[in-house]
């Protein structure tokens, strides 16, 4: 019995060391996404009625992410979806590629926004497998501009001017979609900022210029939620809801979802699709922000927990075959022996108030 528990607890341990050297020895396996679902989009030559999905904020999650998937690949009239950031918990090479797994499911293409985790640790492997931070590409009479704000800040100025000269190609366009991680300002608050961009002047320069060009629409993420409106006459859409904790209780804007989005010469029709959401009660909130975390970990980790039991059931054969011989070792130390002394006392105690 003891060498088979010694053979399972040696086996767990190898399991888990190899996890580890695949982990730290992963190498990335995809190079310039963004490029390549383009080109995906591209060749699909859609016309002025389209199609496509908007949802952000999944930071790693599985089980809401998951079912957020097979209802984007269950509907065939979508040609194509825009992650609007934080697609990871951070940007490790590890947590990149529990994502890509995730990634490879999708039945169409799927182009990225970066979001301020997605950038967090080492924003290197956000451009080798994606490509650009900021970019733009067209579809049939829609302009579709991503902008790069994951500092949570600002956008820059080289940035700006580059967003002017895309929106003065995009006149052209009937339509124009503009697309960021952090909102311009928190419709939850009336003090700016709240949960937004942190420099409040270029915000307001951003936004002019998103006014003076007449934007059909906004998305932004970052707010684990969903809110729509306008931004001094610039409509906007957070969709926030694709798999991380939800910031709070109202079931009007805390619950998991994505976007639905048809385009066609007469107008764009925006709808919302919900998906499963633990109750609008705090303690339920609370729970399942625990469990959807504990969850991801032990799915992402599983290698801690192999590595853990076969370290225990290893250390238990050891230490069964010398129970003498570490309790005389035990004895010998001056705090063990006060200790037991102590325990001992207690007992005479409690016996003598015995009936």
């Amino acid at each position: 019995m003891r060498l088979f528990l010694i053979g399972i607890a040696f086996t767990l341990i190898g399991l888990s060391v190899l996890k580890i050297l695949d982990t730290y020895m992963f190498v990335i396996p995809e190079r310039d996404l963004i490029y390549k679902n383009i080109r995906r989009i591209e060749k699909e030559k859609l016309t002025d009625n389209f199609t496509f999905v908007v949802f952000g904020d999944n930071k790693n999650s599985i089980s809401t992410f998951s079912k957020l998937i097979s209802a984007v690949n269950e509907d065939p009239v979508v040609s194509f979806a825009i992650n609007t950031g934080d697609m990871v918990f951070d940007g490790s090479v590890f947590k990149w590629g529990l994502y890509l797994k995730q990634l490879k499911r999708f039945k169409v293409p799927v182009l990225h926004v970066p979001g301020n985790h997605d950038l967090a640790d080492d924003p290197g492997n956000y451009l080798k497998i994606f490509g650009p931070l900021y970019y733009s590409f067209h579809v049939g009479n829609s302009y579709f501009i991503v902008l790069n704000n994951a500092n949570e800040k600002c956008v820059d100025s080289y940035q700006l001017a580059w967003l002017e000269g895309e929106l003065e190609k995009s006149r052209s366009y009937k339509y124009r979609f503009v697309f960021m991680h952090v909102p311009i300002y928190d419709p939850r608050v009336k003090k700016q900022p709240g949960h937004s961009m942190k420099d409040l002047k270029n915000a307001l320069t951003l936004l002019n210029i998103l006014k003076k060009y007449d934007i059909t629409m906004v998305f932004a993420g970052h707010i684990h939620g969903y809110f729509r409106g306008e931004w001094n006459g610039v409509p906007y859409i957070i969709t926030g809801g694709a798999g991380a904790e939800l910031f709070g209780t109202n079931p009007e804007h805390y619950f998991y979802h994505f976007i639905k989005v048809h385009v066609s010469p007469k107008g764009v029709n925006y709808e919302v699709i919900k998906l499963p959401t633990p109750d609008f009660n705090i303690v339920d909130r609370i729970f399942h922000t625990f469990w959807i975390y504990t969850y991801s970990f032990v799915l992402q980790n599983y290698w801690i927990v192999l590595f853990g039991t076969g370290f225990f059931m290893l250390s238990a054969v050891v230490i069964s075959s010398k129970e003498q011989e570490i309790a005389n070792f035990l004895m010998r130390r001056r705090i063990i022996r006060f200790v037991v002394k102590i325990w001992k006392s207690l007992g005479k105690m409690s016996g003598r108030g015995k009936i």
